[in-house]
């Protein structure tokens, strides 16, 4: 005991300054990690800004901005470790080498950061697009390095992962600025079939949201089991598409209604037989 004290007594000095030295380093570290990540938030948040004001593509901003707030980050714990005496080029071969066994053990993260890398470069669809892929509906919202926020219709927010999207169709309807609408319209076989030609050729006539070019279609589709079945196919601005479905559809019961045009229905006829007894 009375030579740990008279160690510590003879080099007191050296220890006191060897361990303000880690402290100071320590304090260091934190403030670079500190002063790093509001660097990062900063910076991210510039190029978002800067992005947004040259019009790029929202979901496409918020991808780039994400990955350089992730390459800000781990810049900055690089630093703050070596601050604290920590080797930063062995550091990173170990991290390498652990990197490719986490690699290997998230594969489907890696995927769909690969495939967030696809669908910033070629561009299947953007922000305010409404899609069909991953087996999701909606509108998309931002792309970001794992995942794509989406808004359903009735607005619920869906997060589907880009691997998920890319690994099927996409089915981008706001791609094209006219779509045609496809509706299948029944009547009866005792029905004017004319008549009820010249009714759904009037009903998209008068309607303004109906183009002119390409010329909407009425035609006969098929001699069905209970009816005779109209391909009525208008072309829309897609803005306009639902409402001149919904629209229609309403329009052609309501005036096949007064007009007399029968549109059949399924029914079944039963025939009850009755033995005759003696």
């Amino acid at each position: 005991m009375e030579q740990i004290t008279t160690l510590f007594e003879d080099n007191h000095e050296f220890l006191l300054g060897y361990s303000l030295q880690i402290l100071l380093q320590i304090i260091a570290a934190i403030l670079i990690f500190y002063i790093g990540r509001m660097m990062a938030r900063a910076v991210s948040r510039f190029i978002e800004r800067m992005l947004v004001a040259r019009s790029v593509d929202k979901a496409v901003v918020a991808f780039i901005a994400s990955l350089i707030y992730a390459i800000i980050l781990i810049a900055t714990v690089l630093m703050a470790l070596s601050q604290i005496g920590v080797q930063t080029t062995s550091f990173i071969a170990i991290l390498g080498a652990a990197g490719l066994a986490v690699g290997l053990a998230l594969q489907g993260s890696l995927a769909n950061f690969a495939s967030g890398i696809l669908i910033i470069l070629f561009r299947p669809f953007k922000s305010g697009d409404f899609i069909d892929a991953g087996g999701v509906s909606g509108t998309v919202d931002k792309i970001e390095i794992f995942q794509t926020i989406m808004r359903t219709p009735d607005n619920k927010r869906v997060i589907v992962p880009n691997a998920q999207i890319t690994g099927g169709p996409i089915t981008n309807y706001s791609a094209e600025p006219r779509r045609r609408v496809d509706l299948v319209i029944g009547i009866s076989y005792d029905s004017d079939l004319r008549k009820a030609k010249q009714i759904l050729e009037d009903i998209l006539k008068n309607d303004e949201r109906v183009l002119q070019e390409p010329a909407a279609t009425v035609k006969v589709a098929a001699l069905a089991d209970s009816s005779v079945n109209l391909n009525v196919r208008p072309w829309v601005n897609s803005a306009d598409y639902w409402g001149v479905y919904w629209d229609t559809l309403e329009k052609v019961k309501l005036i096949f209604d007064e007009q007399g045009i029968g549109i059949p229905f399924p029914q079944m006829d039963v025939h009850i037989k009755k033995d005759k007894q003696e």
